[in-house]
């Protein structure tokens, strides 16, 4: 028992340092991805090709003077950044990052832990990050802080219905909510043919559910098009407008982790995890397997991150009647659609 604790605490830190980690290089992979868009070089001082520069950055802000304006509230001007990102390294818990590893006999499970309603808590505890953003919103008192935060949980909340019920017809599909079990299932072989083992991915049978949670994650991880809680042009800065130093810090790392576990969760659902196809043709050795599925789920998510870098220096934001109306009258349409398309597909194929 002691030994199975041991285990999650060390898995508990190993994801956490990756979260932080990713998150951090992924500001320098910003950087250097709107660079590369733009004709430019990027940051290419601190380090070689500038790989120092995130650990710059965070050293810069942890020693910037911290101010807290003096009409605010105190309390939840510092709760405000802390919820927001306990909420996005919380979201991690659930995803299975690859098959358990054999250590001399011992499964080491590469999943902090497996709820039968994996999807069911990431939504949860997403749904629990506006309140971050809302509290610090409201604590700066500020207009433009207000606004940026009460845009930013209208957009959540209208966002959030159309992605859990694009969730919903994987879920019919699935017949679960485990993401391990999900993940599973698409190990199987793609439309029975034993040459695609590996390959049975569901975004292969939900391309219309995948685009529409691909959309939503984009509006739930406040990124362009749909970075209007933040839009510098109407509202300086957003929420954060009064934030500084490590504060200002959280939020910023906070959006990048959460761009992390969304690609996460698209890799997951959509795109077979740590599945990776051909590989049981080649005969490796397990761990050797569990390893090469492991670098198989990073690179996936590797390359959504990129996605989301892409869009945003490709495409310029909606205006805010624009975001309302996608959500509401097209995005939640389409999703209702996808369900009785998906509950007619499962009856005609019984």
């Amino acid at each position: 028992m002691e030994i199975m604790w041991i285990e999650k605490i060390l898995l508990v830190v190993i994801v956490f340092a990756i979260s932080l980690g990713t998150a951090a290089y992924s500001t320098l992979a910003e950087r250097k991805v709107s660079a590369f868009l733009q004709d430019r070089i990027g940051p290419n001082r601190a380090g070689i090709f500038g790989i120092l520069q995130p650990i710059a950055d965070g050293v810069k802000l942890f020693f910037k003077e911290e101010i807290i304006p003096a009409n605010a509230d105190r309390f939840l001007f510092v709760l405000g950044p802390s919820l927001f990102m306990i909420t996005a390294l919380m979201t991690s818990a659930v995803i299975p990052w690859g098959k358990p590893l054999d250590l001399g006999g011992r499964m080491f499970d590469l999943q902090v832990t497996d709820i039968n309603i994996g999807v069911l808590y990431v939504f949860a505890v997403v749904s629990i990050g506006v309140y971050g953003i809302m509290i610090g919103g409201w604590a700066s008192n500020n207009k433009y802080s207000l606004m940026g935060a009460l845009r930013a949980s209208s957009q959540m909340i209208s966002y959030e219905l159309a992605m859990g019920l694009s969730i919903i017809a994987l879920i019919m599909m699935s017949g679960s909510m485990s993401l391990k079990e999900i993940v599973a299932q698409q190990s199987g072989e793609l439309y029975g043919i034993s040459f695609l083992k590996g390959m049975n991915w569901n975004i292969f049978y939900q391309p219309l559910g995948f685009l529409i949670f691909i959309v939503c994650a984009f509006a739930e991880c406040n990124r362009t098009p749909f970075d209007l809680p933040e839009c510098e042009a109407e509202l300086v800065g957003g929420y954060h407008t009064e934030y500084s130093s490590m504060k200002l810090g959280l939020y910023l790392f906070a959006e990048y982790v959460n761009m992390f576990v969304s690609s996460a969760m698209m890799a997951s659902l959509y795109f077979g995890g740590y599945n990776v196809p051909f590989l049981e043709m080649l005969n490796l050795p397990y761990n050797v397997e569990v390893f090469v599925g492991v670098l198989a789920f990073f690179t996936k998510i590797i390359f959504f991150i990129f996605f989301f870098m892409w869009i945003r220096w490709t495409i310029p934001r909606f205006r805010y009647d624009q975001l309302m109306k996608l959500g509401w009258k097209v995005l939640i349409p389409l999703a209702i659609l996808n369900i009785l398309l998906t509950g007619f597909g499962m009856i005609l194929t019984k």
